[in-house]
């Protein structure tokens, strides 16, 4: 793997791999080869969002295809913003049984009583969704993935260069990364799409994370915790 291949790939890697850790733990649990975990476990997403982010803050520099001054391109901006919104709306509206996985453990903070220890556990959880997440996988699938699969010599490819094999794997991998599968290939479609329009990562970003922001505020207001 080159070292352009694999600062794109690790933030990603290092976040699947937290949740790669939980299954198993949880697999654990459910043989009875191990206790008293559950409460570990709620500590791994704070742990997770913030070794993702020192990851990306210490590789940002290496980066160079993220150019946040297009979003002074208010047209694509405002194009990124409802297409973000669209999705929001679609995600909590897409969570039949036939188009999930399983049933969503979610996240309840009543777990944590009416200490500091709640407020922190949410503020960490939704700042997390719309400001790590969204660049973290990004750059995973909008940078490198749908780049390479056109060229493993990526960084020739220009952002937005189209090819049906590229956003078809792309766009069906990014929902099955997904409890939502099906709310997560429209989600992937769509910021395929915006990505074709825009040739711009920083466009994508803003569109992931409005809709991220959008839907943490909904979880907040309306308590619906299984959307985390």
């Amino acid at each position: 793997m080159s070292r352009d291949m694999w600062i794109r790939v690790l933030p990603f890697a290092v976040f699947m791999g937290f949740i790669g850790i939980k299954d198993g733990v949880l697999f654990l649990v459910e043989r009875g080869w191990l206790t008293n975990v559950s409460d570990l476990l709620d500590y791994l997403y704070p742990v997770k969002i913030v070794l993702v982010a020192a990851v990306l803050l210490f590789l940002w520099p290496r980066f160079h295809e993220m150019h946040f001054s297009d979003l002074f391109r208010w047209r694509d901006s405002l194009l990124s913003i409802v297409t973000g919104v669209v999705i929001f709306v679609l995600w909590i509206h897409m969570d039949w049984p036939f188009a999930t996985f399983g049933t969503p453990q979610g996240f309840s903070p009543d777990v944590y009583g009416n200490g500091l220890l709640q407020p922190m556990m949410i503020a960490t959880r939704f700042l997390g969704s719309f400001l790590v997440v969204p660049v973290m996988e990004e750059l995973f699938w909008r940078s490198f993935l749908i780049r390479y699969l056109v060229n493993e010599d990526f960084l020739r490819v220009d952002p937005g260069r189209f090819t049906w094999a590229s956003f078809m794997i792309v766009t069906i991998f990014f929902g099955l990364e997904h409890h939502l599968f099906l709310a997560g290939m429209i989600a992937g479609a769509l910021f395929n799409l915006l990505l074709y329009r825009t040739r711009s990562i920083a466009q994508c970003i803003l569109s992931h994370g409005v809709a991220n922001f959008a839907l943490g505020i909904y979880v907040l207001q309306a308590e619906q915790w299984q959307f985390w």
